[in-house]
């Protein structure tokens, strides 16, 4: 692909979502392959890091999968593969029979904050040589101003 703007508007959006979703893909390849994720697979970091930012430490499995790219039985499977090394906790919602809410235990918290050290210098070595601090500021603001306006929708 190359920088040019296309005279469509069409085909400049199609360009532009492909550029970003290339980066993103180089970077994800990059980091999984970096020695932060020996341990723990990046999809199970994924969930860690998500359960860790949650106020109330307890999250419903559905709303885990509304911010992580699995599918919902993918994530079943996972969280139960987590739980299984006493890395999160599951309990039935109290409120709907069907619902299962998940949180963190010690033990999870404790390797997400271990990886997510490591994870953060190497997002750092990556990008900080690539970008100024302008561009990952500007970068920043485009990424988020792009996810609102699609889940506004």
């Amino acid at each position: 692909m190359s920088a040019k703007t296309s005279e469509s508007p069409v085909r400049l959006a199609a360009e532009t979502w492909e550029s970003l979703f290339r980066a993103q893909v180089a970077v994800m390849r990059r980091l999984q392959a970096g020695p932060a994720f020996r341990t723990l697979a990046l999809n199970e970091y994924d969930v860690l890091f998500t359960l860790s930012r949650c106020p109330s430490g307890w999250l419903r499995q559905n709303e885990l999968n509304d911010h992580v790219l699995l599918s919902q039985s993918s994530l079943s499977r996972l969280v139960e593969r987590l739980e299984k090394r006493g890395l999160v906790e599951r309990m039935p919602a109290p409120d709907d029979g069907r619902g299962v809410l998940v949180r963190l235990t010690e033990a999870g918290r404790d390797l997400q904050k271990q990886i997510g050290r490591e994870h953060v210098r190497d997002i750092a070595t990556l990008v900080g040589p690539a970008l100024t601090p302008a561009e990952q500021q500007e970068l920043l603001r485009l990424t988020e101003k792009l996810r609102a306006s699609v889940t506004a929708r």
